[in-house]
């Protein structure tokens, strides 16, 4: 709770007083902070690991550019960059054993870090709105699950994946989601309406659970409690943005869906 009262002012005044551009520098920012702590938890190389930090930021470059159709030369920009690393890990260490173990969390990381944060561009560049409900639905998903899971949780959700979440929590979640996406939908963008932007909400509440539970079965295959120690007692960047990760494609795939 209390990141998010800091991260909330800090990410409106960031979004609102400085140009668009400024948006997809701290969204490559932090995929850079978050896939090096993905590569660290997974133990990968540390040549390799400085190669697919570079190709992370490849994969923004289409928008950089502003290329037409970005999401295409995007794809082509991934393929690229597996192609560059398997060809430097076939040179670099003339081992062949362990080839896909250095490889694999490198391209999974590639999928899983900045191509989920792209979709947030997308969504910045059809109006700032769209990134503070985002982000609102997320925190306020986050936050009832926390309160709710901690004073009314008795069932466990997935206690293989993460033992203290709870079917309260979660349904404190898709509330928390519902309520932000109501209330754009009143005040912020009437046009679309209550109604919807409370499902996309909902909808968000619910991925947010997903976003969560799979950072949560990441780091527990790599043996660690959090992706990093960036952030005094609240982990690393990945840990900051499991949710939103899962939560900005969706945002934007239902948005052009019902558009």
């Amino acid at each position: 709770m209390l990141v998010a009262l800091i991260a909330v002012p800090l990410l409106y005044l960031y979004v609102t007083k400085l140009p668009a551009p400024f948006f997809l520098i701290l969204l490559m920012v932090v995929s850079t902070l978050a896939l090096h702590e993905f590569f660290r938890m997974f133990r990968v190389p540390a040549r390799l690991s400085a190669l697919g930090l570079v190709c992370g930021l490849m994969l923004f470059a289409p928008h950089i550019l502003n290329i037409e159709h970005p999401l295409n030369v995007q794809a082509l920009a991934g393929a690229a960059a597996f192609m560059m690393l398997a060809t430097v890990r076939l040179f670099l260490v003339k081992d062949p054993m362990r080839s896909f173990a250095d490889l694999a969390p490198i391209a999974f990381g590639l999928l899983y870090i900045p191509s989920l944060l792209i979709p947030q561009w997308l969504l910045r560049l059809q109006g700032i709105e769209w990134i503070f409900m985002l982000y609102l639905s997320v925190w306020m998903s986050d936050t009832l699950a926390y309160y709710i899971g901690k004073n009314f949780g008795t069932r466990k959700l997935y206690p293989e994946m993460s033992p203290k979440k709870t079917v309260e929590g979660g349904l404190g979640s898709l509330l928390g989601g519902t309520a932000v996406g109501l209330v754009f939908g009143f005040f912020v963008m009437p046009s679309w309406g209550p109604v919807t932007l409370g499902l996309f909400g909902m909808f968000i509440g619910g991925i947010t659970i997903i976003g969560d539970l799979v950072e949560s079965m990441f780091k527990r295959d790599a043996g660690v409690k959090d992706s990093g120690t960036l952030i005094p007692g609240h982990g690393g960047v990945l840990d900051r943005f499991d949710s939103v990760l899962f939560a900005g494609p969706a945002l934007y795939f239902m948005k052009q869906a019902f558009a």
